[in-house]
C-alpha cells in the first residue's frame, strides 16, 4: 500500500466521510464475523446472498451491488482494504473536498464495479462465450476508483511505495494499476479485472460531473429550484385572476411576466422623465 505525503509514516486524519467508510466497513466485517460463530451451516450462504453474481442478481437479488462491498472474508485482506481506504479517501478529504463528495465517489465507483460486471456476463451471455461466474465481494472497486482520481487530480503527489523507499508520482500510479488490471483481462480473473476498470471508469465520471459539494448539495439545490418555481408559478396564476377580477370592476392592471404589479403612474413618470 503506498504511503501518503513526503513522511513515510503520516497517515491521514481519521475523520469525516472517511472515518464513516472505515467504521461501517468494519462493523460489517465484525456482523459475519459474529454470525459465523453464532450460525455455522448458514454463514456460506449469507455471504453468498451479499455478494454480488450477475446471475443471481438478475433473478431479483437487486440489493447485491450494494452489499458486496460490505463483504471481507479474509483478516489480512479487509486490513490492507480498509487501509488503503483510510490512505486514499484521507488523503482526497485532506484537500478540501467534501464528506459528500467522497461518499458519492467512493458510492459510484462500487456501482461502476458492479455494472462492468454485469455488463462483461451479459455481452459474454449473448455471445455465448463461456466466462466463469465470479462472485464480487470487497471493496476494491471503490479503492480503485479512489486511486484513479488521485491520479486524475492530483497526478504530481509523491506516494511512497511500502515497504520500499521508492517515491511515485500519483498519476504513473494509477496507471500501473490500470495495466495490471488490463493484463488481467486476459486471464482466469478477467471478470474481475473488467469489474475493477468499470469501477475507475465510473469514479473518472464522478469527478468530471458531479458537483464539488456533493449530490446532498445538488439535489437540496434542485429542491429549493423547484419550490421557487412553483411559488412563482402560483404568483402569476394568482396575478392573471386579479387582472380577470379588476376587468370586471371597470378597472385595468397590469402584472409583469413574475407576477409583480406594474404601476402606471411610475412608468409614465419614467418616461418623460
Amino acid at each position: 500500500m503506498p504511503r501518503i505525503g513526503s513522511s513515510p509514516f503520516a497517515f491521514p486524519d481519521f475523520r469525516g466521510a472517511t472515518r464513516r467508510l472505515i467504521l461501517v466497513n468494519l462493523a460489517a466485517y465484525f456482523a459475519l464475523l459474529i454470525a459465523g460463530l453464532a450460525l455455522r451451516d448458514q454463514i456460506a450462504g449469507l455471504a453468498t446472498a451479499l455478494c454480488f453474481d450477475p446471475s443471481v442478481f438478475l433473478h431479483g437479488s437487486f440489493w447485491q451491488p450494494i452489499t458486496y462491498s460490505f463483504v471481507h472474508p479474509g483478516l489480512w485482506g479487509t486490513f490492507f482494504e480498509l487501509l488503503s481506504l483510510w490512505f486514499l479517501a484521507g488523503f482526497i478529504e485532506m484537500q478540501g473536498h467534501s464528506a459528500g463528495w467522497l461518499t458519492g465517489l467512493y458510492a459510484a465507483s462500487v456501482l461502476g464495479t458492479a455494472v462492468a460486471a454485469l455488463v462483461i456476463y451479459g455481452v459474454s451471455a449473448a455471445m455465448h462465450v463461456d466466462v466463469p461466474s465470479v462472485p464480487l465481494y470487497g471493496c476494491f472497486g471503490g479503492i480503485f476508483g479512489l486511486l484513479v482520481a488521485i491520479g486524475f487530480l492530483y497526478g504530481d503527489v509523491q506516494f511512497m511505495m511500502f515497504p520500499l523507499p521508492i517515491g511515485i508520482k500519483a498519476r504513473y500510479l494509477a496507471v500501473i494499476y490500470a495495466l495490471v488490471a488490463v493484463a488481467m483481462l486476459f486471464g482466469q480473473q478477467r471478470v474481475y479485472a473488467f469489474a475493477q476498470l468499470g469501477g475507475a471508469l465510473a469514479g473518472l465520471i464522478w469527478i468530471r460531473m458531479a458537483p464539488r459539494r456533493g449530490v446532498s448539495f445538488l439535489l437540496s439545490e434542485s429542491w429549493y429550484g423547484m419550490r421557487n418555481r412553483y411559488y412563482r408559478w402560483k404568483r402569476r396564476r394568482a396575478a392573471r385572476k386579479f387582472e380577470v377580477y379588476m376587468r370586471s370592476q371597470g378597472r385595468t392592471v397590469r402584472f409583469d411576466g413574475q407576477g409583480k404589479l406594474i404601476d402606471e403612474d411610475s412608468e409614465d413618470k419614467k418616461r418623460w422623465n
